[in-house]
Order: C-alpha cells, then sequence, then structure tokens
C-alpha cells in the first residue's frame, strides 16, 4: 500500500488542509496539522490546490504528424500546465474516423502514464464531410469515445449535421462543431475588418462563425440533442448561445485563453504565430467572450493547443499553419484575463478548466477533490509569475503566442492517480502504471 500526505494546502474557500492519499485515491482530507513533510509527503506551502485541469480541445498529432507533437510530449505540456486529463482532436493522419485509430490514441496516452489522454472521434470520414465516420464502434469500443467533432473543418452539410445529432443521441453522445461556414472563408487569413484591410490579408467574417452557430442550435434543438460549440470568438456567437440556453437547448460552448487576451491587432508585422483558426478577434469580442465566460454561457476554457514544426510557422503569413501552442500557458492566461480582471474568482476557475468540462465529457474520475476521488491534484502558487520562453516548452513545437511575456500563476505540483508527475514546476520522470 502507498500512502503520502500532502500538507498545508489551501483550497479555494481558503480553509488551510491536509490530504492524505491512498493508492492513488484520496483517503482523507483534514485541517493542517502544522507539520513537515516527510518520505513521500510533500508541503504546498500555502499555496492553492486545486483538481486537475481537463482541457476538451487538444491536438496531439499523433499518428501520423509526430514531429509536431506526440501523445507523451503532449502530456508532458499537459501537466506542466496543471491538466490531468486531455481530449485528442480527431484530425490525425490517419483520422480518428475508426475503433481502430481511437484505440491506438487512448493505448498511447495509457503508455505516456501521466495524464488520461480520451480520443475524440471524427463525425465524417477522412473529416470531409460527406459521410459519417463509424460513431457506433468507436463509441462501444475501448475508447467508449463520447464526443466527436471533425475540428479543423465544420461539418458544412445540414442535412449530415442533423444525422449525427441524431446517431449520438442514441447513447448520449455529443458533437462539437468547428463552426466555419467554408463558402464564406475561402482564402480566409485573418479576422475580417479594419486591421485585414489594412494589412492586404483575405478576411474571415464574424457571420461564418454565427450563421454555423445558429443553423446547429436549431438543429440541435429539433433533434433534442447535445451540441457543443468549440473555441467560440465572436460576440455576436455570445449572444446565439445565450440565447439558445434561455431556450432551454442543450447547448455548451468553449472559449480558448488565446481569443480571451489577444485582438486582431496581433497580426500587424506579419508574425504568422498569431495567426490560428478561428482568428483573433477585436477588442470588442474578447470583451463579450469574457462576459459569457463570467456569466455562464460559455461554459468552460479549451486549450485548442495546436503544436506545428518550426517551418510550419516561420514562413510568410499565407504559407504558415493555423494554430498555437496552449495547454502550459493556459491557465495563467484566464488568471490574467479573468482573476486578475476581477470578472471570476478560483472557484469559478475551476469550475470552468476542471469540473465542467469533466461534465461535458462524462469524465467521472476527474474535476473533483473529495474522499473516495482519484487524487488528480494541482498545486497552484498564485502570487508567482513567470516568463513564457518557446525554447523550454515541453511540447515538441514551439509556437506560443505568449513568447517572453509575463504570465501569472505558476504551477508547482500535478498529482496523476496520486504519482507526483510534476513538482517544483519540473517533470519527475514518474508515471502512473
Amino acid at each position: 500500500m502507498s500512502t503520502f500526505t500532502l500538507h498545508n494546502a489551501r483550497v479555494t474557500d481558503n480553509q488551510i488542509v491536509d490530504v492524505n492519499v491512498t493508492d492513488g485515491i484520496i483517503s482523507d482530507i483534514t485541517p493542517a496539522q502544522g507539520r513537515k513533510s516527510q518520505g513521500l509527503d510533500c508541503d504546498a506551502n500555502k499555496n492553492l490546490l486545486i483538481p486537475g485541469l481537463v482541457d476538451l480541445h487538444t491536438h496531439l498529432r499523433q499518428p501520423g504528424n509526430e514531429g509536431a507533437e506526440t501523445v507523451l510530449s503532449g502530456s508532458q505540456a499537459a501537466i506542466k500546465g496543471g491538466y490531468t486529463a486531455v481530449s485528442a482532436m480527431a484530425n490525425t493522419s490517419p483520422v480518428a474516423d475508426t475503433a481502430g485509430v481511437v484505440e491506438q490514441v487512448a493505448r498511447l496516452g495509457k503508455d505516456a502514464g501521466l495524464c488520461d489522454v480520451f480520443p475524440i472521434g471524427a463525425v465524417t470520414q477522412g473529416i470531409e464531410g460527406k459521410a459519417l465516420a463509424e460513431l457506433s464502434a468507436m463509441a462501444q469500443s475501448a475508447a467508449a469515445v463520447r464526443i466527436f467533432s471533425d475540428d479543423g473543418n465544420c461539418v458544412s452539410d445540414p442535412l449530415l449535421m442533423r444525422r449525427a445529432l441524431e446517431y449520438v443521441k442514441t447513447f448520449g453522445g455529443v458533437i462539437a462543431q468547428h463552426a466555419q461556414e467554408p463558402r464564406l472563408t475561402v482564402g480566409a487569413q485573418m479576422n475580417e475588418g479594419l486591421v485585414s484591410s489594412a494589412l492586404g490579408l483575405t478576411g474571415w467574417p464574424a457571420v461564418a462563425e454565427e450563421s454555423i452557430i445558429a443553423r446547429d442550435i436549431l438543429l440541435a434543438h429539433h433533434v433534442g440533442s447535445r451540441l457543443h460549440i468549440c473555441h467560440l470568438t465572436t460576440k455576436g456567437g455570445v449572444e446565439l448561445v445565450r440565447w439558445a440556453k434561455s431556450q432551454g437547448i442543450s447547448v455548451t460552448a468553449e472559449v480558448t485563453p488565446h481569443h480571451l487576451i489577444l485582438t486582431d491587432e496581433s497580426a500587424v508585422g506579419y508574425d504568422s504565430v498569431f495567426k490560428v483558426n478561428p482568428p483573433l478577434r477585436t477588442a470588442q469580442d474578447v470583451q463579450a467572450l469574457r462576459d459569457g465566460l463570467a456569466d455562464g454561457t460559455i461554459d468552460i476554457v479549451a486549450t485548442d493547443h495546436a503544436p506545428h514544426p518550426t517551418e510550419a510557422k516561420e514562413c510568410e503569413w499565407n504559407a504558415a499553419a493555423f494554430g498555437m501552442l496552449g495547454l502550459e500557458t493556459s491557465l495563467s492566461a484566464v488568471v490574467e484575463s479573468m482573476i486578475m480582471t476581477k470578472k471570476i474568482d478560483w472557484a469559478q476557475l475551476v469550475e470552468r478548466m476542471s469540473t465542467t468540462p469533466a461534465t461535458i465529457g462524462g469524465y467521472s474520475a476527474h474535476g473533483r477533490i473529495e474522499v473516495g476521488a482519484p487524487a488528480h491534484l494541482v498545486v497552484v502558487d498564485t502570487e508567482a509569475t513567470w516568463t513564457v520562453d518557446r525554447a523550454t516548452t515541453a511540447s515538441k513545437s514551439s509556437n506560443t503566442p505568449f513568447h517572453g511575456r509575463t504570465l501569472p500563476a505558476r504551477v508547482m505540483h500535478t498529482y496523476f492517480h496520486g504519482v507526483h508527475v510534476l513538482q517544483d514546476g519540473e517533470l519527475t520522470g514518474k508515471r502512473y502504471e
């Protein structure tokens, strides 16, 4: 039997507690006794204890693009950012549109042993939007897939989207839609507006996102199925989701950390690290996203962690790949944009970055700190600051938009099933087996 105690941890109601862990399970939570740590024990030094973060939108690139990321390197980035569960998007090579591929991704996650890796299955074969993928087979596989997405592509055919919603309803699944009307974004490079006009780059109008959100809300209502909107970026999109929820429609939505902080002004200078899909929007949109996350219209934060090899980003803007890293900086970016601006407090951050995403994904082992739960724990120094350095990322890629930026709050310790996988901000080399 393996036991240890995490001493002197501050929880979100500001109590200081000792957390006892036995064989990877939280066995007791008691008022702190002021004891010093011994052996396997750890002293949290009154830093904040939160449940491991849960990401519903992660690109791990394996199989097929291991030069950009692997399940192992992505898992290392995850635990450095305080994540103990990530959801691997389906746009791999081959696409995760069969039971065999999603089971391969799940096995790679178990082999890494650093966090739970939950595969997301493709909605359509090859994410080509022409025919439904093997939804039932993926749901019944050992990976037990419940979230399906063609992220990177929109399921633009309304009949196909309706059929997908009907299909997943039979087993309690959810369709996570990348809202982008393809005919309105042909050749689009960044947000359509004053900045795109000044830079001479093809614009990506907000209506391209909002028209799909509106359509799919109505389809989800008609079918009575679950819809999740990926990486919401526009003020109009927030209003559409707010209306849908007021009508009792089963829709949830996510926002990325970078869309909470960065605007299309970042593109001035043509640095393609800021090229992302969907694009960075206006300051007005950023404010609406923050307000929507604060009032619960937007349910969760998701990273859309999108690693790319250097040659795919260090080139002219039009030729560069869309996407940016997110796992290691997500918590700090949300602290800066939401807590430091007094939009939310730490308890609400935990809801939006751990508890609620775990609920949406059906990840019952995550999102809580209580006796009997697996010890997926994170200790955060809320007073610390750190400077992002792309040369020291755990990810195999370096395309972070926050390079050189000083961010608040630092993840000090991460426990996965009670295994101390991150200690004092550094990988320990330990893994859960």
